[in-house]
C-alpha cells in the first residue's frame, strides 16, 4: 500500500474486567485510503474505534495518529487532532434542540474563532456537499427523514475539513436504495476532499461499493487486511463464512451494477 500510516494501532489489548476484547491488535491505515473494519457481533469493532478516537483508552499498546501517540498529547495537540478529524457516529448523533445548521456549525463554535456569517456559508456550503437542499437547513432533527440525518452528521463531520473521517455503521437502518446513495457519496467525497476513512460497518455491498481494504476483527486480533475481492478466498473460517455466503456472493455481483446505476442518478433522502 502506498502512502504515509496516518494512524498505527500495536499491541492493542483491551479488557473490561476478565473479559478480553482485543488480545494484541495491530492495525495500520493509510493516507487516502477507505478502509472497512468488519468482525462478528461483539467482536469490539466500535470499542477499538472509540479507543482510536481516545473515547476510551486500551489496557494495553500504543495508538498513534498523525505521528501522535494520542494518550500522551498535549491540550493544544489534542485540539489540532479534534480539528483534522470529523466523526459520524451511528445513527448522526445530532442534537435535537437545534436546527440543522446549528448542528453543522457546531465544531465551528468550539474550534474556529469566525463570525457567525461566514460559519453560516460554510454549515451551507457543507450542507449542499451531502446532496441537501437549503431548505434543510432551518429544519429540526426530528422533520427529516434517517438517510437525511445521516447526511447532516456527515457535514458536520466534514465542516473542519478534516484529514480523517471515521464512520461508524454509516448505511445502518437505511434501506437498500438509500444505502447504495450514501455509498456513492462518501466514495465521492473521499475522491474529491482526498480524505482517509475507517468505516466501521457490518455492510456487504459498502464494503465492496466504497473499501479499497477491510481490515478483519475476529480472534480478538485482526486476523487479515486486504482489498474486500481478495477476502472471498480467505481460509479463515469467519471470514470465508462471511464473504463467501450468500449476502458475500450477492454483493460481489452486484458490485458493478450498483456503480453503474448510481454514476448515472442523483441522490435520494431516505
Amino acid at each position: 500500500m502506498s502512502g504515509e500510516a496516518v494512524i498505527e494501532v500495536r499491541g492493542v489489548r483491551t479488557a473490561f474486567g476478565d473479559h478480553v476484547v482485543h488480545d494484541g491488535i495491530d492495525l495500520d491505515v493509510y493516507e487516502g485510503e477507505i478502509l472497512g473494519l468488519v468482525g462478528g457481533s461483539g467482536s469490539g469493532k466500535s470499542v477499538l474505534l472509540n479507543e482510536i478516537l481516545h473515547l476510551i483508552s486500551p489496557t494495553e499498546g500504543d495508538i498513534t495518529v498523525f505521528g501522535h501517540d494520542i494518550s500522551d498529547m498535549t491540550s493544544d495537540e489534542r485540539d489540532e487532532l479534534d480539528r483534522r478529524r470529523g466523526v459520524l457516529f451511528q445513527g448522526g448523533a445530532l442534537f435535537s434542540q437545534l436546527t440543522v445548521l446549528e448542528n453543522v456549525k457546531a465544531p465551528l463554535r468550539r474550534h474556529a474563532d469566525l463570525p457567525n456569517a461566514i460559519m453560516d456559508e460554510i454549515a451551507r456550503m457543507k450542507i449542499a456537499m451531502v446532496g441537501l437542499g437549503q431548505e434543510a437547513a432551518g429544519k429540526q432533527p426530528f422533520d427529516l427523514s434517517g438517510g437525511m440525518r445521516k447526511r447532516v452528521g456527515l457535514a458536520r463531520a466534514l465542516v473542519m475539513d478534516p484529514d480523517i473521517l471515521f464512520l461508524d455503521e454509516p448505511t445502518a437502518g437505511l434501506d437498500p436504495i438509500g444505502a447504495a446513495e450514501f455509498d456513492h457519496l462518501i466514495k465521492q467525497l473521499s475522491d474529491i476532499l482526498n480524505l482517509t476513512v475507517l468505516m466501521v460497518t457490518h455492510d456487504l455491498d459498502s464494503l465492496f461499493a466504497v473499501c479499497d481494504r477491510v481490515a478483519v476483527l475476529a480472534d480478538k486480533k485482526i486476523v487479515a487486511v486486504a482489498p474486500p475481492r481478495e477476502l472471498i478466498h480467505h481460509k479463515h473460517p469467519w471470514i470465508h463464512e462471511y464473504f463467501s455466503g450468500p449476502r458475500g456472493r450477492a454483493a460481489l455481483a452486484g458490485e458493478g451494477e450498483t456503480a453503474q446505476t448510481l454514476s448515472s442518478g442523483g441522490t435520494g433522502d431516505s
